[in-house]
């Protein structure tokens, strides 16, 4: 596996990871009404959708080089 290939799995594993939390931090927030369960939930949806402009950057920044 390239540097690409893992570059692109990580980041999108990144993401996945960070949108979930942010909705389960959320979905906390509107059971317990904890500050903290929000700033979590935001912060991490901020996180996931910057990764989201990451990756589309890194992939047009890395698209001459194969997968290989």
């Amino acid at each position: 596996m390239s540097l690409k290939a893992f570059h692109i799995v990580f980041v999108t594993a990144s993401i996945l990871l960070a949108l979930l939390f942010g909705i389960w931090s959320l979905v906390n927030y509107f059971h317990d009404r904890t500050l903290r369960d929000l700033l979590f939930g935001i912060g991490s949806l901020i996180v996931g959708v910057a990764l989201v402009f990451y990756e589309r950057y890194a992939l047009k920044k890395l698209k001459d080089i194969s997968y290989l």
